[in-house]
């Protein structure tokens, strides 16, 4: 038997029974942050379990949440745990069909949704779903007039005829062991699977990611990645909990950039397509600045590179440089920073793909250290983790204490711990294929350097395997080019065949610029010839780094970027190689034509 401390919903109760005016939520609301406390979320968590435990729902059932970040979607998803369930967060993104797919597959009677939009997904695939009974609507939905659906306050009143004794004794029963919630792979490769997350998985790392940031009940975050996602799960809801901490929750997607800049979070999370985002603006910024103001920024940014390669060692910078660092930081760095609200940030995080060395030096550069994490669903979240005072970028840092890292004969992570998943729902060959003897089989290649940090090359099933029978691992290669402007995204080619070829992506504003045409569409600026000559440029770069056999030959400029709508992305915006293959089918074949490369 567990006690309530060990599992996220018994730590709610606790941080409610300790610090209960203290703000677990701020919700935005007539154009303000308002806060709800830890006494009324954990109130709401349990008025939810008690209207599931009337509906009939035993331990051992599921419910599915579809929606953006909300205040809601965190408590229904720890009242589903706290009654013995297990909560299945869905991409809202997802179409009609790989929605009902999660519903059907996890078997959810009780499904959570945020509007009419997602409502029309389920509407339209009723007759797939026999075994949903309950639709609740989040607050400030629309009122949808069907049998089924039930507003969120109305469905909180549900459970007013159970008792507290019944609601505590479903978490008391809960077991260490215990499924506590199923994390939907966005499937790279076929349907998604549902990793199976225990209760130890889920506060175990909730502790590990604690003593990683250093993270307190003063600490704040912005909740605004997709809450389906194990990372923004850990930050959002797992880690605030443990700590105590609050979570603010954006407004939209397209609302980020604003609300960040008014929370100005301690604790801040993004996949690099938001550094990437972040990068371009900021240096959109500084390539205005002119004359002494110019130089100033010039200056403040050797200083950081300097000050941030000692913190990066776990040393403060002292003497002269310590003392030009204050300077630096007073002067350029706490406006620079508050400007794009990251001045509170005690640790600024990426993960969920690699992102570039060149992004990650010039953050240093703006005295921002973003630590780099390396992990997977199927280990609750992180593996390795660049802590910021023990650094090496360009890495994904060195493993978590407590779990243990190896690579094996063919250069595959391998993982054990107690972060390690309990497997994939109701999938028993997958399961078997990825937990060999407790230990994870990442399907990542790397290597760790001789000071203990881990290097990622590649990833196992994404081998280009040549006609000469050489392995090759792209994403390497795609890291290069992506490096130099302008440059947005490449795709290697080359499997089966004599030699690489690559699919290139390039960046509407520094194309723009070079082509001396800022607005036009890629289409135009693929054929721009100095376009061309700056990504063949690149290329040749990149090139000569390599060995003959890993060169890219040619390369095709697409007219539009990848996008999650057409396919070729996941909703956490990693690339869907079979998709992009299949697409631009043509196109590739183009490049080999002639070349009798088969």
């Amino acid at each position: 038997m567990s006690t309530p401390n060990e599992t996220i919903p018994g730590r709610l109760f606790k941080q409610a029974e300790r610090r209960p005016d203290a703000p677990a939520h701020h919700v935005k609301s007539g154009g303000v942050y308002r806060p709800k406390s830890y006494r009324e979320l954990a109130d709401e968590v349990k008025r939810l379990g008690k209207a599931m435990i009337a509906l009939g729902q035993k331990p051992g059932f599921t419910t599915c949440i579809l929606g953006f970040n909300k205040s809601e979607w965190v408590a229904f998803d720890v009242a589903t745990m706290a009654v013995g369930g297990a909560p299945a967060g869905i991409y809202t993104t997802c179409s009609p069909e790989e929605v009902a797919y999660i519903v059907h597959h996890a078997e959810s009677e009780i499904v959570l949704l945020e509007d009419g939009g997602q409502w029309a997904k389920i509407e339209k695939m009723l007759g797939e779903l026999p075994r949903l009974k309950h639709v609740v609507t989040m607050r400030g939905a629309p009122r949808i007039d069907h049998p089924m659906v039930v507003s969120y306050e109305a469905f909180l009143d549900k459970g007013n005829d159970v008792s507290d004794v019944d609601f505590f004794a479903r978490i008391d029963a809960l077991e260490p062991q215990g499924l506590a919630t199923l994390i939907y792979t966005s499937g790279t490769t076929g349907p998604p699977k549902g990793v199976m997350l225990s209760h130890e998985n889920l506060a175990w790392t909730a502790d590990a990611a604690q003593k990683l940031v250093g993270g307190n009940a003063q600490d704040s975050v912005l909740s605004y990645l997709p809450l389906s996602h194990i990372a923004e799960q850990m930050f959002t809801i797992h880690g605030c909990i443990t700590m105590g901490a609050a979570a603010y929750f954006a407004e939209g997607i397209d609302k980020v950039p604003d609300n960040l800049k008014e929370v100005q979070p301690t604790l801040f999370f993004g996949v690099p397509r938001i550094w990437e985002k972040f990068y371009a603006g900021v240096q959109g910024k500084l390539k205005e600045a002119k004359g002494a103001k110019k130089a100033l920024v010039a200056w403040a940014m050797d200083v950081a590179r300097d000050a941030t390669a000692e913190r990066m060692r776990g040393r403060e910078p002292r003497g002269a440089l310590g003392l030009q660092y204050k300077l630096a930081q007073r002067l350029v760095f706490s406006k620079l920073k508050a400007a794009i609200g990251l001045s509170r940030a005690r640790t600024c995080v990426s993960g969920a793909a690699p992102v570039s060395k060149e992004i990650l030096e010039f953050f240093a550069s703006l005295d921002i250290i973003v630590s780099e994490v390396y992990g997977q669903s199927e280990d609750t979240g992180p593996t390795t983790f660049n802590r910021t005072n023990n650094t090496k970028l360009g890495t994904v840092g060195t493993k978590l204490d407590g779990v243990e890292v190896k690579i094996g004969e063919d250069g595959e992570i391998l993982v054990k711990g107690p972060n390690v998943f309990l497997g994939y729902y109701k999938e028993q060959q997958a399961t078997a294929d990825t937990l060999v003897d407790g230990w994870l089989h990442s399907g990542d290649l790397g290597q760790f350097d001789k000071d203990g940090f881990l290097s990622i090359t590649g990833r196992k099933k994404e081998i280009i395997i040549t006609a000469g029978g050489k392995n090759i691992a792209p994403k390497n290669i795609e890291a290069a080019l992506k490096n130099h402007p302008p440059i947005a995204e490449a795709v290697v080619i080359g499997d089966r065949r004599k030699f690489l070829t690559a699919l290139v992506v390039i960046d509407p504003a520094a194309a723009g610029e070079l082509a001396g045409a800022p607005g036009a569409d890629l289409a135009k600026l693929r054929e721009d010839p100095s376009v061309v000559a700056a990504v063949q440029k690149a290329v040749d770069s990149v090139n000569s780094t390599l060995a003959r056999v890993e060169t890219v030959k040619k390369f095709h400029i697409l007219d539009r970027a990848f996008t999650i709508e057409s396919g070729e992305l996941t909703p956490t915006l990693k690339l869907k190689r079979r998709v992009v293959h299949d697409h631009y089918a043509s196109e590739i074949d183009r490049m080999y034509e002639g070349a009798n490369d088969a």
